[in-house]
């Protein structure tokens, strides 16, 4: 089958992987419809994380091609969106809503599992994995909005519950890429009074707006800190959502928080030089790490189906196959807030 493959720094290729088959009886192989590429994918593109050479890919929605016998709530046709963790249901941390720590799960992509960024995917233990979505006939707009409750607008719920947001609450969301900007329709649909967003992007300034944005901050680092502090009258936010994962992004996210608030951080940690006695002399607590997709897609389904949130609008740039190098490089260059891989059609 055709994939996208990873073979070093700022090198990505369509090439060729083996079909994935049934290996265990609580398999399903599915056929990518889309896939995307995520914020995360380019650390190891710019070669700052390392990854392994091989298929990639971590989000993705498609069809059921074939199941295991022991997979009984899907069958060959059904449309699944597939968060990007792959969990068995039933360990503890599954039974406590963190499906992406499953003791015996894993991530799509994470070059021992081929990603969604080709053809075909092996899910395991798919009962638990896949969320089908019913119906069939979906619009692009649709799709693209499934496609992002993979990853990107569950990180940003993450963000979101993480950091307690409340009914009337001051947030402000540190990052105005496509977990940033999911994380302002979070902070929407839990009810926050007031969202603060810090983006320098004219066009990413805008989607947030239309996501619930109340205040767009331009200023970085001290400067930010200070131009947030004097929106909220000197007292700060009630939770900071981090979504970016550098030292100046949690910094900022610390300072601009009042006394007792939370932080919620999802952005995949590359800290160097913070310290956590930031956060000690403030009370101010922080929670986070890797959203459990599993736990959120079924509410955030509801609510696509429903019209009340389109995260999809997130996807800026549209790419096939033939062509994933440059949704990558549109990315990686910020000319893209997030690229949609068009795989196959339904």
């Amino acid at each position: 089958m055709r994939a996208a493959l990873f073979n070093g720094k700022a090198n990505i290729t369509l090439g060729e992987r083996p079909e994935p088959r049934i290996e265990a009886p609580s398999d399903a192989i599915v056929r990518v419809v889309r896939g995307c590429v995520c914020g995360s994918d380019l650390w190891y593109y710019r070669g700052v994380n390392p990854h392994k050479i091989g298929s990639i890919g971590h989000e993705y929605v498609g069809v059921v091609e074939e199941v295991g016998e022991d997979v009984t709530d899907l069958t060959k046709g059904d449309f699944v969106i597939a968060p990007f963790t792959f969990s068995d249901g039933e360990c503890p941390a599954c039974l406590a809503g963190f499906q992406s720590n499953c003791s015996h799960g894993g991530a799509f992509g994470d070059g021992e599992h081929d990603g969604g960024q080709g053809e075909l995917v092996r899910a395991p233990f798919a009962d638990a994995t896949l969320v089908k979505v019913p119906g069939s006939d979906f619009t692009d707009e649709q799709l693209a909005s499934f496609t992002a409750l993979s990853d990107v607008m569950c990180t940003g719920y993450h963000a979101a519950r993480m950091a307690d947001v409340k009914v009337g609450d001051t947030v402000a969301v540190v990052g105005d890429g496509a977990v940033g900007l999911c994380a302002v329709i979070a902070a929407k649909k839990l009810g926050a009074g007031r969202i603060i967003v810090l983006s320098r992007n004219p066009a990413r300034q805008a989607l947030a707006v239309e996501f619930g944005a109340t205040d767009i901050v331009e200023e970085r680092g001290e400067a930010a800190v200070q131009a947030v502090v004097k929106l909220t009258d000197g007292i700060g936010v009630n939770a900071a959502l981090e979504c970016v994962g550098t030292d100046q992004s949690i910094e900022t996210a610390v300072g601009v928080t009042r006394a007792g608030g939370m932080i919620g951080a999802v952005g995949v940690p590359l800290y160097e030089n913070f310290k956590y006695q930031s956060i000690f002399w403030k009370n101010v607590g922080i929670r986070g790490g890797v959203a459990p997709a599993r736990q959120y897609i079924p509410e955030l389904l509801a609510d696509v189906m429903a019209g009340r949130i389109n995260p999809g609008r997130v996807f800026d740039f549209e790419a096939d196959l033939d062509h994933v190098g440059e949704a990558y490089a549109a990315m990686d260059e910020r000319r893209a807030v997030k690229s949609l891989l068009r795989v196959s059609e339904l």
